[in-house]
């Protein structure tokens, strides 16, 4: 950035124009180790800069002479359209960002016309979710306790969730060091961080002082009454992660999920072909925002891949690095339907909350129409590979 120019340093997210901005709002919002937690990835951190390298090198090849002045952003997914290519994508923790997190994430969805997928560790109960309309999926770990599974994905039936995505790059969980580094003990801040903590206290009287810290609502069931804590929970999690699963377990919980399933965290053309085999409705493209395997490829890089490779019929979602509207149209560009928003949403929560969420979600909209005008293209369901170009 030229020397001159800064980003807005106040706190009214709609002055904020870019995500960029929105996280220089939230950095100055929230203590640390927060901040460490929402931006952070594994090991060296060589797949959080490939997710956004790979999105960056991906050109865009403009059509002159084309009428582009009514232009539609509005896309089919599962049958029924969304106002944007993009759904907000599950993410644990929220609560540590704002007061109830997953909620306002969720009416900011519902505002937009997009669907919420809610974590399996999200801080609200996911009956609370269902309440606010929107268009609800529910993201689920593989549980070592298959009873335990079955219990989760019974109540997301049962709570009306239109989708079940399975999560299958997180079995062994990656070598975060930057978050370590900030706790002592499991789930016990470090003194120096602890001290930070004082030195914000926007977030403390947000989420501290009247709320304590946030408890991981989805979880209660299979702990003892009252031991819905973080650590409780984290250490719950860490016990029940399933490094054995196979295909044989997705097919187990096709049988048992009668509504649409999604396998998160594909990156090959055959896993993709495997999952679609076993009864999958849907496969996200995903390195989990490179907070798992350090040498991952960028989900952006193999997408057009696994589009070739499960033909039309098959719904293809992709994520991580996602920060601009230009990166939904070339993820449409490369065979996706749709875009999911992890930081770059969690960004605006950070900064602002209710306010934040909605914010981002506005911004990417703006971009995302922009591009259309500027590529000569007037409807997202057109945009197709004759648009894109490598650098």
């Amino acid at each position: 950035m030229p020397p001159r120019r800064q980003h807005y340093r106040g706190r009214n997210p709609a002055r904020a124009h870019s995500i960029a901005e929105l996280r220089a709002m939230a950095a100055r919002r929230l203590p640390d180790f927060c901040l460490e937690y929402l931006d952070g990835g594994a090991d060296d951190e060589l797949a959080l800069a490939r997710n956004r390298r790979a999105l960056d090198e991906i050109l865009l090849l403009p059509r002159t002479l084309v009428d582009v002045s009514q232009r539609e952003l509005a896309v089919p997914l599962f049958g029924t359209d969304i106002a944007l290519p993009a759904v907000i994508a599950p993410t644990g923790f929220n609560g540590l960002l704002t007061h109830a997190g997953d909620r306002v994430l969720a009416e900011a969805a519902h505002a937009a016309g997009i669907p919420f997928c809610q974590s399996m560790v999200s801080t609200v109960a996911l009956e609370d979710i269902a309440a606010t309309g929107v268009r609800h999926w529910m993201q689920i770990y593989p549980f070592k306790d298959r009873d335990n599974l079955a219990a989760v994905v019974k109540r997301a039936e049962h709570a009306g969730c239109e989708a079940i995505v399975l999560t299958t790059d997180a079995s062994v969980f990656g070598n975060r060091e930057w978050d370590r580094r900030n706790y002592r003990a499991p789930m016990k801040l470090a003194w120096r961080k602890l001290l930070d903590v004082g030195l914000h206290p926007r977030w403390v009287l947000d989420v501290l002082v009247p709320h304590g810290m946030p408890r991981f609502r989805n979880l209660g069931d299979f702990l003892p009454p009252g031991m819905d804590s973080a650590k409780n929970a984290a250490a719950f999690l860490a016990a029940q992660m399933d490094t054995s699963l196979t295909w044989e377990d997705l097919r187990r919980l096709r049988d048992l999920w009668p509504r649409r399933l999604l396998v998160k965290g594909v990156l090959l053309p055959e896993d993709a072909l495997r999952a679609q085999e076993a009864g999958a409705d849907g496969v996200v493209v995903s390195n989990h925002g490179g907070r798992q395997l350090d040498c991952a490829p960028a989900p952006i890089e193999t997408l057009a891949a696994v589009r070739q490779a499960v033909g039309a019929e098959m719904t293809v979602i992709v994520d991580s690095g996602f920060r601009r509207g230009s990166d939904f149209v070339k993820a449409r560009a490369l065979g996706a339907d749709a875009a999911m928003s992890g930081r770059a949403t969690l960004y605006g929560l950070a900064a602002a909350g209710a306010a934040g969420a909605a914010r981002a979600l506005e911004i990417l909209r703006g971009e995302m129409e922009r591009t259309l005008g500027l590529i000569g293209c007037a409807r997202m369901d057109e945009v197709d590979a004759r648009y894109v170009g490598r650098g």
